[in-house]
């Protein structure tokens, strides 16, 4: 397998083979994903994302193109929300968190700046975290919520190490939810191992705000 891997990196270098046929090869001799893109990026670097959050897209999209429906959708969320932050003293504050090899940020960032938009507090974690690392900066921000954002298939795997670097940390006050693309037979198992919520593909922004709302306002206090 190491020598597979060599011959991986050495053709990024010189650019003289198929880096695909070559990682292919390289999964058959039983290499990991991590370890095909470490020797790639010895050559090519690391993607270093931008973690900012565009505001006001979603709002726009809600309150002019969606109709009154898609208006009143909004401003009822908006509202539930206001009414949380006058009770609790501050914004909902919520950890959009990307675990694992999953590189897929587009719709978390999406989430992000629709929560945004809803008056939530929203962070940004960056891609290819472990869970320990998002259970330190969930508990280092004060948030209330870490949304798990998964399309790569290691939800079963990291959402409960999520949970018990959590708990070890102190942070098992802090909810728990779950996105993306995850199949329906997977909810049970999310539920029983740690999240709160799972939300699917097609799931409104608005829904989704105002169901966690509603969750923070019957959990325990801390």
């Amino acid at each position: 397998m190491e020598e597979i891997l060599a011959q991986l990196t050495e053709a990024a270098k010189k650019g003289d083979k198929n880096l695909l046929e070559l990682s292919v090869e390289a999964a058959r001799r039983r290499a990991t994903v991590g370890e095909i893109s470490f020797a790639l990026e010895k050559v090519f670097g690391r993607h270093v994302p931008k973690e900012n959050i565009v505001r006001g897209a979603y709002s726009k999209e809600a309150t002019t193109k969606s109709g009154d429906k898609g208006k009143n959708e909004f401003e009822v969320a908006l509202n539930t929300v206001k009414g949380f932050a006058k009770i609790e003293g501050r914004n909902p504050r919520i950890l959009v968190a990307k675990m694992g090899q999953d590189g897929h940020d587009r719709g978390a960032k999406v989430i992000a700046s629709g929560f945004a938009d809803l008056g939530f507090d929203v962070d940004v974690g960056g891609l290819f975290q472990t869970p320990e690392e998002v259970a330190r900066q969930a508990i280092d921000n004060d948030v209330h919520v870490v949304g798990v954002s998964s399309l790569a298939a290691g939800h079963k795997t990291l959402v409960p190490a999520l949970k018990q670097a959590l708990k070890k940390q102190g942070g098992d006050h802090i909810v728990l939810i779950c996105g993306g693309v995850i199949p329906q037979g997977d909810y049970d198992f999310l539920l029983s191992n740690g999240a709160s919520m799972v939300f699917g593909p097609g799931t409104k922004v608005t829904d989704a705000a105002s169901q966690i709302v509603g969750l923070l306002e019957k959990r325990p206090k801390k």
